[in-house]
């Protein structure tokens, strides 16, 4: 069947490209989804935690220890809305923007390394094949 041999396929090579990549966060003691939360606080600024947990495909119970680690560490801040007390923004400290501006250059590198397995035609082509698939709406 076409369509679970593609599956495999690019569940596997994606899993792959990940462990590669994200094995290289462990130097800097940071989980995946630590280094997804710090990455779209960056780009993004302060989020309220629940958007923060659907930017980075997370479920709120698990982004709630990764914030609670991070804040630990002093990467992140959790602040209260005053609008609404049982819900929190969370921040990047000045600790945090400065980690994740020296672990950023080296995983792009590592990002660009890993998919110069493909062509430049190819990597559009995949992008857009993913986007494709990924906003598929269900029947």
């Amino acid at each position: 069947m076409k369509a679970l041999d593609a599956f495999i396929k690019l569940t596997r090579a994606g899993e792959s490209v990940s462990a590669r990549l994200h094995g290289r966060l462990s130097e800097y003691e940071l989980t995946v989804s630590q280094f997804g939360a710090l990455d779209a606080l960056y780009h993004l600024g302060p989020l309220p935690q629940g958007e923060l947990a659907k930017k980075i495909l997370r479920s709120s119970g698990n982004l709630t220890m990764v914030v609670d680690n991070l804040e630990k560490r002093g990467l992140v801040k959790r602040e209260r809305l005053e609008a609404d007390r049982r819900s929190n923004t969370v921040r990047l400290t000045e600790k945090g923007k400065t980690l994740f501006k020296r672990i950023l250059p080296g995983h792009v590198q590592a990002i660009v390394g890993e998919m110069g397995a493909l062509t430049g035609n190819e990597q559009e082509q995949l992008g857009r094949l993913c986007r494709r698939l990924g906003l598929k709406k269900r029947e």
